[in-house]
């Protein structure tokens, strides 16, 4: 009877986990969609508060701005209807996965982005990975070695690339490997007119990645070495790191076991809220190397006051964010698990 009672408790507490994680998929979901639904009203609002009209960037390029042809066009694409209208036309959109019609290019919103995106993720995440791991790398080293003439390298290395803007950086960047040198392609995704295999593509696109990546991660770079830095010197002098050296615990132990791993928390956490911004950047790295990705897209857009394509990349940034937040917050809870712990109870 014992036994049975024991497998029933195990049941029922088994269930009880499963309802749980069922409800906070669910509310997770319903604060995904609130918040989505929040983005896209503030963009809206922002975007149409910005001078100038579509009708007219559109009549203007056809050669022609009569008012006819200009409530024509209004009519066509809705904006001859009243600014609440066009805002709730435009969430129904939005909550059926519809991102409009380009004005300029005369095509769905959502396949131009889908087109861009891929390249944009490409460069964003080599910039972000390269930051981290050589960020971290340059931090810890510099940490540990506080004070010797290391670490003062490291320390104005850092601060050098912190003070560059991006754009100077990545001319100069162009001018050294691609103008001087020859050793890098200047400008572009892929060398244009060339059949090459898969894995000479493959080749080719790495090739054209190295110079905006380097641009785009360079300040991050800077700020994870800084903090990485600061957050191993105040580890190196916690309690549990004297007891590990009372031990006997080797010095490389003790690093990457107890130093780094405690000193990376306020990375992660820092490198988390700074990946949506590193998307951002990109409007600006792939202008300079005209990288044909949602930032040289969204830089058209603003041009020819195309709404629909900077609403669009808007949400679909603000989406790229808020997912890379939870993935974070999950990759925080692996690396302390106290974290998991303190929300369960």
């Amino acid at each position: 009877m014992s036994e049975v009672a024991a497998s029933e408790g195990q049941g029922d507490r088994a269930g009880g986990r499963v309802v749980a994680a069922g409800l906070a998929v669910l509310g997770w979901l319903v604060k995904f969609v609130m918040v989505v639904v929040v983005i896209a009203t503030v963009n809206f609002m922002l975007v149409h508060a910005a001078p100038g009209d579509p009708a007219q960037v559109m009549a203007g390029q056809s050669g022609a701005a009569d008012e006819k042809l200009l409530a024509q066009l209004r009519a066509d694409y809705g904006l001859d209807k009243s600014y609440p209208i066009q805002l709730a036309n435009y969430l129904g959109r939005v909550l059926t996965l519809d991102l409009g019609y380009s004005y300029r290019q005369q095509r769905p919103v959502r396949d131009l982005i889908l087109e861009r995106l891929p390249a944009t993720l490409l460069l964003t995440a080599t910039a972000f990975i390269a930051a981290l791991t050589i960020g971290v790398m340059l931090g810890l080293f510099a940490g540990v070695r506080a004070g010797r003439w290391s670490d003062t390298f490291i320390t104005i290395l850092s601060l050098l690339m912190y003070a560059t803007p991006v754009f100077w950086l990545g001319l100069m960047l162009v001018l050294l490997f691609s103008v001087k040198l020859d050793w890098l392609p200047a400008f572009g995704y892929v060398t244009i007119g060339v059949e090459m295999n898969p894995l000479q593509r493959i080749g080719d696109v790495a090739a054209h990645l190295v110079l905006p990546a380097t641009s785009l991660a360079a300040i991050y770079l800077a700020i994870y070495a800084r903090l990485t830095r600061a957050s191993v010197i105040e580890v190196m002098h916690q309690d549990f790191i004297k007891t590990a050296r009372a031990k006997g615990l080797t010095q490389g132990r003790i690093v990457a076991r107890h130093i780094l791993r405690n000193a990376i928390l306020p990375v992660v956490t820092v490198a988390g809220m700074q990946a949506g911004a590193l998307v951002g950047g990109a409007v600006v790295i792939e202008t300079v190397f005209a990288w044909p990705g949602l930032g040289r897209l969204i830089y058209d857009a603003l041009l020819q006051r195309d709404y629909p394509v900077m609403l669009g990349i808007f949400l679909v940034m603000s989406v790229i964010v808020i997912m890379l937040n939870l993935l974070t917050d999950a990759i925080y809870r692996v690396i302390d698990p106290r974290v998991s712990m303190r929300t369960a109870s």
